[in-house]
């Protein structure tokens, strides 16, 4: 196993536990029915997981498929293709799909610029589009004769005009740069606390809070493009329910089905390594001790790099910071 430094906090699996919960995977080879894959992660090939599922029991489908890049996940390689290539992946890929949703059902695509126009071209065919979200990776390497690359796209869709957003759920707290007061020197739109003046804001489609997960993070693990839990409690309190089904059928380790257990939806998870579904069930253990979010607190999210108490020490601050 390799030797990791001390402060590496990124989850591994030892054989034991890799014997332990692979017990706990599920492999479908007939069709099922919701309550039989309720709270399930399947390890499998998701085309033929979806041809087993029942139709329309999916509330909120996210899907973060293997961007149009080359790419090796645990071994199995993703080939770069076309725009008109990769277009017919989504299609073999997201199509089947389709008929698992509700007609309240919202979607949430993941793509980065390079992948971003087949996505769209998918997304306007099945869906109703409903905005793009770009959200900043602050991690990227520099390039000396092009623009550095550092954000990443989401299509925010919906079956139809009938849908669910919950807007109180997903609001911001920021810190105010220039405190405006009424005439009589109270606050305007804005409350002083004890560590700085904050402003409850709706959220934009441009997400500047996240930090993507990394080695002294206690929710990071070796997926290559792993997403952060703080993503996806975003999406997930936007875009459904206490006890509504979240699908993710590129589960990797298990991130989505994670933040769904801990607000308290349920979750079905589709992912063909075996490793990162072990990786995904010990992380939903984990989940059942803890059910904090990083950069997510009393029902609103933060800024990255502020911390809602002040009674913390220097260093404690510090090794705050570098975990929102």
């Amino acid at each position: 196993m390799e030797q990791r430094a001390p402060r590496n906090r990124t989850l591994i699996l030892t054989s034991e536990e890799t014997a332990y919960y692979s017990r706990k995977l599920t492999t479908l080879d007939r069709p099922v029915s919701v309550k039989q894959i309720l709270d399930r992660t399947l390890c499998q090939d998701m085309l033929s997981a979806a041809s087993y599922l029942p139709e329309q029991f999916v509330d909120l489908l996210f899907v973060d498929p293997p961007y149009n890049l080359d790419k090796d996940f645990n071994g199995r390689r993703f080939s770069r293709r076309n725009q008109a290539g990769y277009l017919e992946m989504l299609e073999m890929w997201l199509s089947p799909l389709i008929r698992l949703l509700r007609p309240t059902a919202s979607v949430y695509i993941c793509s980065d610029w390079n992948s971003c126009g087949a996505v769209q071209l998918f997304a306007e065919k099945h869906f109703h589009i409903r905005n793009r979200i770009t959200w900043e990776r602050e991690k990227g390497r520099g390039a000396k004769t092009n623009w550095k690359n550092c954000s990443e796209d989401i299509w925010y869709c919906t079956v139809s005009d009938d849908f669910t957003f919950n807007v109180d759920a997903v609001k911001v707290k920021r810190k105010v740069i220039a405190p405006y007061t009424h005439n009589d020197g109270q606050p305007k739109d804005w409350q002083k606390e004890a560590d700085g003046s904050f402003r409850i804001t709706h959220p934009s489609n441009l997400w500047t809070d996240l930090t993507v997960p990394f080695w002294s993070m206690p929710e990071n693990t070796d997926h290559p493009t792993q997403k952060p839990e703080k993503l996806l409690a975003k999406i997930i309190l936007a875009g459904s329910n206490p006890g509504d089904m979240v699908l993710d059928p590129f589960l990797g380790s298990g991130t989505t089905s994670v933040v769904a257990k801990k607000l308290g939806r349920n979750y079905l998870g589709i992912e063909i390594d075996r490793t990162y579904c072990c990786l995904a069930e010990k992380r939903l253990g984990m989940a059942e001790r803890d059910k904090t979010i990083q950069g997510y607190a009393d029902g609103v999210f933060r800024e990255r790099n502020t911390v809602p108490n002040v009674n913390v020490s220097q260093s404690q601050r510090r090794l705050r910071f570098a975990s929102l």
